[in-house]
C-alpha cells in the first residue's frame, strides 16, 4: 500500500510553465468491520490501518487493553487491503454502526447526538500530576515537523506526535485526516500496551478540534498541544476534563486555554502559568 500517488501536473512560475510529477498524498477509503459486521467506512492515508482501527475502537470506548482484540486482518479475499475486520475479544462489546461515513475531516461523523460523542472515559486526565515546561513545548513542532517523512513528499498531510515530558519522540503518526492520524498512535500505543498514556503530550500539527480533545481524554493524556487555534468546544470539553490545551504553539509563543497548572513556564523561575499572564 503506498502512500504517495504520482500525477503529472503543470507547474506555473512566474510566466514560465513546465510539466512535471508531482507526489500527492495517497487518500483511499477504510472500511472497518467488527466480527465481520461493518461498523464505519473513513477516508484514510494506506498504512498503519491496525494501528488506525485500534485507535479507533479506543476512542468509541470499546476497548482499553490489547487483550481486548482478538484479532486484526485485511479482508485479502476482496483483492483489496481496504476492508479491515476486527475480532473482539470473549465478553467485549461491540460499538454501534455509524450512521454513515466519516471523511478525512471529521472524525465523530454519523454520532446520533452530542452526548453520544461524550463517550465516556476510563481514566481520568484530572488526575494526572504532569508538570511540562515551556522550553519542551516550544520545541515540539519543529521535532513533529522532522518525522513528517511523507510530508515532505507531498506537503498534504496531517501528523500526530506523542511525546514524554521531556521532549521525547515516542511515536508519530501521518494521516490525511488528523483525527486518523491520532487514532493511528493511540492505537500503536494499545497494541504496545501503554494505555493509559499518562505523563505523555500530544502535539498535532493543525488545530485543536473536540474530536481530538475527546480521543486524547480516552488515551489518558494529559496535554494536547496543537500549532492552530482550538474550537470552543474542544477549550469546554478539555477544561471539563481536566486536559492541558496548548493552541498556537509557534515559536516562543502559545495560548493555554485549560490546565495552566501544568506548565512551568523556564527562564521566569518556577512561577506558574497563571502567575506569567496575570500582567
Amino acid at each position: 500500500m503506498s502512500r504517495t500517488k504520482k500525477r503529472q501536473i503543470l507547474h506555473v512560475k512566474a510566466h514560465i510553465s513546465t510539466r512535471r510529477r508531482d507526489s500527492l498524498a495517497a487518500e483511499e477509503p477504510l472500511e472497518i468491520r467488527v466480527g465481520g459486521q461493518a461498523l464505519t467506512v473513513t477516508m484514510r492515508t494506506p498504512g498503519d490501518d491496525f494501528d488506525l482501527a485500534a485507535g479507533f475502537l479506543v476512542s468509541e470506548g470499546t476497548v482499553a487493553l490489547s487483550q481486548d482484540i482478538s484479532t486484526m486482518r485485511h479482508c485479502a479475499d476482496l483483492d483489496t487491503y481496504n476492508v479491515l475486520d476486527v475480532r473482539l475479544a470473549p465478553g467485549v462489546e461491540a460499538p454501534e454502526a455509524r450512521n454513515f461515513s466519516t471523511t478525512s475531516a471529521c472524525g465523530v461523523c454519523g454520532k446520533a447526538s452530542l452526548e453520544a460523542v461524550r463517550t465516556v472515559a476510563r481514566w481520568s486526565a484530572r488526575d494526572d500530576p504532569a508538570r511540562i515546561g515551556s522550553h519542551v513545548l516550544r520545541e515540539l513542532p519543529d521535532r513533529l515537523r522532522s518525522a513528517q517523512r511523507v510530508f515532505d513528499r507531498t506537503g498534504g498531510l496531517h501528523a500526530a506526535g506523542l511525546f514524554s515530558l521531556e521532549g521525547e519522540a515516542l511515536c508519530v503518526r501521518e494521516d490525511v485526516g488528523r483525527h486518523n492520524a491520532v487514532d493511528k498512535l493511540v492505537g500503536w500505543a494499545l497494541r504496545e500496551d501503554r494505555l493509559p498514556l499518562s505523563g505523555t503530550v500530544l502535539m498535532v500539527s493543525g488545530r485543536a478540534s473536540f474530536e481530538l480533545v475527546q480521543k486524547a481524554v480516552m488515551a489518558g493524556i494529559p496535554v494536547l498541544a496543537a500549532v492552530s487555534a482550538p474550537s470552543s468546544l474542544a477549550v469546554e470539553l478539555a477544561a471539563e476534563e481536566g486536559l492541558t490545551l496548548i493552541g498556537f504553539l509557534r515559536g516562543d509563543s502559545m495560548n493555554v486555554y485549560s490546565g495552566e497548572h501544568r506548565l512551568t513556564l523556564t527562564g521566569s523561575g518556577h512561577g506558574s502559568a497563571r502567575a506569567a499572564t496575570s500582567g
